[in-house]
């Protein structure tokens, strides 16, 4: 049975490969829709069909769309797609391809044999404000200058001290991630530092690894959690495509 769709059918895009001559793949993606590739030059993209362009985050779906790049990366070097890119029909595909050539070609070499870890350091205490007044004076003596007076703390002091937080938080983050950073570059081919998604995040770094090189990464964050004390909490997580290094101007 042929599983290509016929001109017009909208299709989800997962990944860029090289073609290595394979259309068909054993496995479903979005809506259980077959997995299978179209081809422009040197390069493949991996789709499956879809009904229409609107694929609502659900998360199903979002496992469909991790699942399939997990069955990619058994096979290939492959160029992840962000979650919901759709194209109306195998003409948008091809046009990505040819227009995209060279830079896709150049990021897949990149990332040739490696995948991406990640890893995410948290300060694991109950308040996150009183953990700093106990580790940094400065941060103590100004809080206890407002708190401890007959009178209601001001507005501007109130700001202040926040500022005064602010300022410690960001150096601890710095101070921290170059400890962490220092162990694991070797270890890496690429490290990125993403932003930390709440207070009590200290780091989040996406790391580019050889294939052949997890374990030595996974040795390298318990070395690294070896630096710090119970107060901070760390969890790793991987392999995964290498979303953070690919940069993709996907127009379709």
């Amino acid at each position: 049975m042929s599983i290509h769709a016929p001109d017009g059918t909208a299709h989800y895009l997962y990944a860029i490969a090289e073609d290595t001559g394979k259309r068909e793949y054993g496995f479903c993606g979005i809506h259980g829709a077959l997995v299978y590739s179209i081809s422009s030059g040197r390069l493949v993209a991996v789709v499956s069909d879809v009904p229409d362009k609107r694929i609502r985050p659900e998360r199903r779906l979002l496992a469909s769309h991790q699942e399939v790049l997990r069955c990619l990366m058994r096979e290939a070097t492959v160029l992840p797609m962000s979650f919901g890119i759709v194209g109306e029909n195998s003409d948008a595909i091809r046009k990505l391809l040819a227009q995209n050539e060279q830079s896709f070609a150049e990021q897949l070499r990149r990332v040739a044999g490696k995948v991406e870890m990640g890893l995410r350091v948290v300060w694991d205490v109950p308040n996150i404000f009183e953990y700093f007044v106990r580790i940094h004076p400065e941060l103590h003596a100004g809080r206890d200058r407002i708190f401890r007076c007959p009178r209601e703390p001001s507005h501007e002091e109130m700001i202040e001290l926040g500022r005064l937080f602010e300022r410690l938080l960001v150096q601890d983050r710095m101070a921290s991630t170059e400890k962490v950073e220092a162990v694991l570059a070797p270890r890496c081919f690429e490290l990125k530092r993403n932003p930390p998604r709440t207070e009590q995040e200290v780091m989040n770094l996406a790391c580019l690894v050889g294939s052949d090189g997890v374990a030595a990464f996974e040795t390298g964050v318990f070395k690294a959690a070896a630096l710090f004390d119970d107060n901070f909490a760390f969890d790793y997580n991987g392999p995964w495509a290498p979303h953070n290094f690919v940069e993709l101007d996907i127009t379709l």
